[in-house]
């Protein structure tokens, strides 16, 4: 499978049953930076933000040919420094509004959006690229009903900027998602499966 227009989003929760949990996430990062994806987005969020810029050095450090794009903490892209940054969309906002030199220098600036209002918004914002969802049923987010294909088309179809599907996305989903006009979408846990990355 051609994996240039994926963009592996990382989740290190996945890999907290391991005897030694970041080497594991560390790994695994390597063996799908292998497939030669699009981009690799890490999406630790939950951490602190010390330790998420120390944890995007070791990445960065450890995988050098993969595009690197930091997620929700703009300061931590300018100390590595990063300029392929991704935000929500209410932070988008406030930045924009508050303290908009935190994104001056960003070459790739992405939003996540789950409404084509919103995904006009983002693009209005300054958003070079969107990741909408969720398409499909996802265990990330249990409960919540897909958006489907339809949704993706028309986010698609309103904005003048990529797209990148996420949701329940799997290789298998993945020519389905294209069709759509998406411009690629992200995989998280599909590729964790040891077939997947044979």
């Amino acid at each position: 499978m051609d994996f240039s227009r994926v963009i592996i989003v990382s989740d290190r929760h996945l890999f907290d049953c391991e005897a030694a949990p970041e080497a594991a996430f560390l790994s695994y990062l390597e063996r799908v930076s292998a497939m030669r994806p699009h981009a690799l987005l890490l999406r630790e969020k939950d951490m602190r933000e010390a330790d998420y810029l120390a944890l995007a050095r070791r990445v960065r450090a450890r995988i050098p040919s993969v595009p690197l794009i930091l997620h929700s903490f703009p300061r931590a892209a300018k100390e590595l420094p990063c300029d392929r940054l991704h935000l929500p969309l209410a932070l988008l906002q406030q930045i924009k509004e508050e303290q908009p030199s935190l994104l001056e220098g960003c070459s790739s600036l992405g939003a996540s959006v789950h409404a084509v209002d919103e995904a006009v918004r983002a693009v209005s914002l300054g958003a070079s690229y969107l990741i909408a969802g969720n398409i499909y049923e996802t265990d990330c987010k249990p409960g919540l009903a897909a958006r489907g294909l339809s949704f993706l088309t028309e986010v698609c179809k309103a904005v003048p900027v990529p797209v990148y599907a996420i949701g329940g996305i799997t290789p298998e989903r993945l020519p389905e998602v294209l069709a759509a006009g998406a411009a690629g979408a992200c995989m998280r846990s599909a590729l964790t499966q040891p077939s997947r990355l044979l």
